[in-house]
C-alpha cells in the first residue's frame, strides 16, 4: 500500500463534482484571491521572508524567529522528520487512521513507525517524533486530550492544524506548550494549488529550529505563496472563513441526511467536526467518475477498505451524487 498516492490518481475523465478533496468549496476569499493574482511573479521573494514572518508572528503572538515557512504541509513534514532523524530519533508515532505522509516521510529515513488510535495516547519508551492531526484526517474528529501529548525526554511533538480553520463546531482543544504546530491554510481557503505553509516552533527548542532552517531550500515560497500567507490572517479573510463555516454546516447536514436515506453507514454526527467524514456505501459503488464525473476518496490508503472519505459540496453536486448512486 503506497499512502503517497493519496487515494488515487487525478488523471482520467474530467472531474465535475469532486467529493474527494478537503478543500473549502466556497473558496477562495475574494480579497485574498486578488492579492494572490496580483503577486509580482517577475522577482524573487525575500528568501528570508522577513515581512511575512513578522506578520504571522504578530497574528499568533510569538516571536518572528519561531515562524518557519514551508513549501506546503508535506514539505514541512519531510523536513521536520529529517531534523528528528538527525537528532538521533529513530521512532515515529502516527495516528491510525491518519494522513499517510507522516509514515511515508519516516519510512524514507529508515525510522520505525508506530501507530496509535484516536481513543488512546501514544506511549513511546524512547525519544520519538509524535504526530497528531487536529482535527484528524480522514475522520474529521477532534480530541480533547491533545495537551497530554508527550514522550520521553528528547521527544518531538508535532500537531498538524491543516483542518483547524474548517472545524464546524466545538472549541479548539488546548495544545501542549512544547509542541510544534503545522499551519497549512490552503485547504481552508480553497487554494490547494498554492503550496505554502509554516511551522510554529515552541519557544524552548532553538536548536531544532536552527536545524530545520538549515535544511530548507532557497526560496521555499513562490510570490503567490507569500501573498496567500500574508493575507490569510487578515480580518476580512477570517470573517469570510466564519461565514463559509456557517454555510458548510448547513450543507453538511443536508448531505449526511441524503446519504443516510440511501443506507450509507456514517459515524455519529459528533465523530466529525469538519466538512468531511468517513462513510461506507450500503451497496457497491457504480463507476461514478467514468459515467458521471464524480470522484470520491477511497479510504483504503488509510487502512479502511470499503470506506470512503467524503467532503461536503453544494446542493447541486449533492443531487448529482444521489442521482448517480441511484443509477445502475
Amino acid at each position: 500500500m503506497n499512502s503517497a498516492l493519496h487515494g488515487g490518481t487525478d488523471s482520467g475523465p474530467a472531474i465535475v463534482h469532486d467529493f474527494s478533496s478537503n478543500a473549502n468549496p466556497l473558496g477562495p476569499p475574494p480579497r485574498l484571491w486578488r492579492a494572490v493574482l496580483d503577486a509580482d511573479r517577475r522577482r524573487y521573494p525575500d528568501p528570508q521572508y522577513l515581512a511575512l514572518c513578522d506578520t504571522l508572528a504578530a497574528a499568533h503572538g510569538v516571536e518572528p524567529d519561531r515562524i518557519l515557512p514551508a513549501a506546503g504541509g508535506a514539505e514541512a513534514i519531510r523536513r521536520l522528520s529529517l531534523a528528528a532523524r538527525l537528532r538521533g530519533i529513530g521512532e515515529v508515532w502516527v495516528p491510525r487512521p491518519g494522513f499517510g505522509d507522516y509514515a511515508t516521510a519516516a519510512g524514507a529515513l529508515g525510522m520505525e513507525v508506530r501507530g496509535y488510535r484516536a481513543d488512546e495516547l501514544p506511549r513511546p519508551e524512547r525519544p520519538a517524533l509524535i504526530w497528531a492531526c487536529e482535527p484528524n484526517n480522514p475522520c474529521g474528529g477532534s480530541r480533547a486530550d491533545l495537551a497530554a501529548l508527550a514522550g520521553p525526554a528528547g521527544s518531538i511533538v508535532a500537531v498538524d492544524l491543516a483542518y483547524a480553520p474548517l472545524c464546524l463546531q466545538g472549541e479548539a482543544p488546548a495544545l501542549p506548550a512544547h509542541c510544534w504546530r503545522l499551519v497549512c491554510p490552503n485547504k481552508a481557503l480553497g487554494l490547494c494549488g498554492v503550496r505554502a505553509a509554516y511551522l510554529i516552533a515552541p519557544a524552548a527548542d532553538e536548536a531544532l529550529r536552527e536545524t530545520i532552517q538549515s535544511l530548507a531550500a532557497s526560496w521555499l515560497l513562490s510570490a503567490e505563496g507569500v501573498a496567500m500567507l500574508s493575507h490569510w490572517q487578515d480580518e476580512d479573510t477570517q470573517a469570510w472563513l466564519a461565514d463559509s463555516r456557517a454555510q458548510l454546516r448547513q450543507w453538511k447536514a443536508q448531505q449526511r441526511s441524503l446519504l443516510a436515506e440511501l443506507g450509507w453507514q456514517q459515524g455519529d454526527k459528533q465523530d466529525s467536526c469538519t466538512p468531511f467524514w468517513l462513510a461506507r456505501p450500503g451497496k457497491p459503488l457504480p463507476p461514478l467518475r467514468e459515467r458521471h464525473g464524480i470522484k470520491l476518496r477511497d479510504a483504503a490508503s488509510f487502512g479502511l477498505p470499503s470506506w470512503v472519505r467524503i467532503a461536503t459540496l453544494p446542493p447541486a453536486s449533492q443531487q448529482a451524487l444521489i442521482k448517480a448512486l441511484r443509477t445502475r
